[in-house]
């Protein structure tokens, strides 16, 4: 299905997510979409393989967790994340290094402190390779980590290639 971009999120300096300066990194970028889902777009590289040609499972652990930590986003400030409580995951199928990944995240419970998400990596025909569940505390970056925004360089990166709409789930004939 087709859905409008309605914000995107902010990127950091050197976080292996989403961080723009670092080499090894996803540098995932993240885009609120309307329907409350978050997607995060990335390109894995040579060094993100586990068997040769393939997405490393705990990268792909990693990529899901943060895309639904990050979902809590869409209805709170940017500074207010998801800490994981608990998270799984089920691999379906192999997820290649050759094509850029979506990952798609999505609340499904919320409480005053805490909340549980779903989250799917799709390949490229939208299929679902790779699902994720967990349950995170909501908490204030600041009291996190020691956040700088201004030094860790926290802040939205408007790209050329930032799209107006995205599609996500399998295509439809």
């Amino acid at each position: 299905m087709r859905l409008k971009v309605t914000k995107k999120q902010p990127n950091s300096k050197m976080c292996f997510v989403c961080g723009l300066e670092n080499k090894f990194g996803l540098k995932s970028r993240f885009y609120e979409l309307e329907g409350g889902l978050l997607v995060a777009v990335f390109t894995p590289l040579e060094e993100h393989q586990g068997y040769p040609g393939r997405l490393h499972g705990g990268i792909a652990a990693t990529i899901l967790d943060e895309t639904i930590g990050r979902a809590i986003m869409l209805t709170h400030s940017d500074n207010i994340w998801g800490v994981t409580l608990d998270f799984s995951m089920k691999l379906r199928k192999p997820v290649p290094l050759d094509s850029e990944i979506k990952v798609v995240a999505r609340i499904e419970k919320e409480r005053s402190r805490s909340f549980t998400g779903v989250g799917e990596i799709l390949l490229a025909d939208g299929t679902v390779a790779i699902e994720g569940r967990g349950k995170y505390l909501k908490m204030d970056i600041d009291k996190i980590a020691d956040f700088d925004h201004e030094g860790d360089e926290w802040r939205v990166v408007e790209l050329s290639k930032d799209p107006l709409f995205m599609e996500v789930g399998e295509e439809r004939e």
